[in-house]
C-alpha cells in the first residue's frame, strides 16, 4: 500500500471536486441527466483509492454513509425548495444534514463493526474517508435526484 498522507489525499480530493463540478455543471439543465451522471460521478472516487493499493472494500463504512447522509439531505432540500424556494433549500438542507449526519453516522458504526468483524481492513486514512464518504455522498444524491426528476417528475 503506497503513502497516504494528508498532501496527497488533498491533491485528489480538490483534483476529484473540480471534476465534479465541472461534470455538474455541463448537466446541471437537463434534470433528466443530472441524477444519473452524479452517480456515475460518485465512482470516481474509487480511481485514487486503486491507484494507491486500498481496496473499495476497506471504505465501506464510508460509502454506506453517504447515500443515507445526502439521499435524506437531497430530500429535505427539495422539499424545503417546494416551501419556500431558494431560503428553503437552504434551511432545508441545512437542518437536514445536522440530522442526517447523526442518522448516518449510527450507520456508518455499525457497518465499520461489521466489517472488522469479517476481518476487512477499515482503518481509515487522509485519502481513503474522503473518497469513501464522497462516493457515497454523490451516489446518494443522484439516486434521489434521478428518482424525484425522472421516475416521480417532480418540478425543479
Amino acid at each position: 500500500m503506497k503513502k497516504q498522507g494528508l498532501i496527497p489525499a488533498l491533491t485528489n480530493v480538490i483534483l476529484i471536486a473540480i471534476v465534479v463540478v465541472v461534470g455538474v455543471s455541463f448537466t446541471i439543465y437537463r434534470t433528466t441527466l443530472v441524477g444519473p451522471i452524479i452517480i456515475l460521478l460518485g465512482f470516481i472516487p474509487w480511481i485514487p483509492l486503486k491507484f494507491f493499493g486500498r481496496f473499495i472494500r476497506s471504505t465501506s463504512a464510508d460509502i454506506v454513509f453517504g447515500p443515507i447522509e445526502t439521499g435524506i439531505l437531497a430530500k429535505a432540500a427539495l422539499v424545503g425548495a417546494n416551501f419556500a424556494g431558494v431560503l428553503g433549500a437552504i434551511v432545508g438542507g441545512s437542518v437536514g444534514d445536522s440530522i442526517t449526519d447523526a442518522f448516518a453516522g449510527l450507520f456508518e458504526g455499525k457497518m465499520a463493526e461489521y466489517f472488522r468483524n469479517l476481518g476487512i481492513e477499515d482503518s481509515r486514512t487522509p485519502l481513503s474517508s474522503p473518497m469513501g464518504k464522497m462516493s457515497g455522498c454523490l451516489i446518494g444524491v443522484g439516486i434521489v435526484l434521478t428518482v424525484a426528476w425522472s421516475v416521480l417528475r417532480i418540478n425543479n
